[in-house]
């Protein structure tokens, strides 16, 4: 196993863990607990920092794709929806249904279309 497919192994287990601590703040009611949301944002956080970080590598040693830079730029936009879907459902205020809907969702998309763009990044840098 090479050194890229261990890091995109190491993104498997940071979604693993933003799951777990999502559905492990799902089940507190409003307002949530400041330990667990902060917890759960800090891993989302580092999620994002660590991808980010691994695909600037790979583009350094390997040119990307359009297609490589296209689906990083969806799966980017992916992200942001998610984070601001999931500020927005942590507030105290009142939220549009969708906007919970859209958080509830959305984290699975943006997982599948990570694992996507890391195979495309793999597959690439394998060429």
């Amino acid at each position: 196993m090479n050194e890229l497919q261990i890091r995109a192994i190491g993104a498997g287990v940071f979604f693993i863990f933003i799951f777990l601590s999502g559905f492990w703040l799902s089940r507190s009611k409003k307002p949530y607990n400041t330990l667990k949301l902060n917890l759960h944002k800090l891993i989302s956080l580092a999620a994002g920092i660590y991808l980010g970080v691994v695909i600037v590598q790979v583009h350094q040693v390997t040119p990307l794709g359009a297609i490589e830079i296209g689906a990083v730029a969806v799966n980017l936009l992916f992200f942001v929806i998610t984070v601001v879907s999931g500020g927005l459902s942590s507030i105290d205020r009142p939220m549009p249904a969708a906007i919970a809907k859209i958080h509830k969702v959305l984290p699975y998309l943006a997982t599948l279309f990570t694992a996507v763009t890391l195979y495309l990044i793999l597959s690439h840098s394998i060429m």
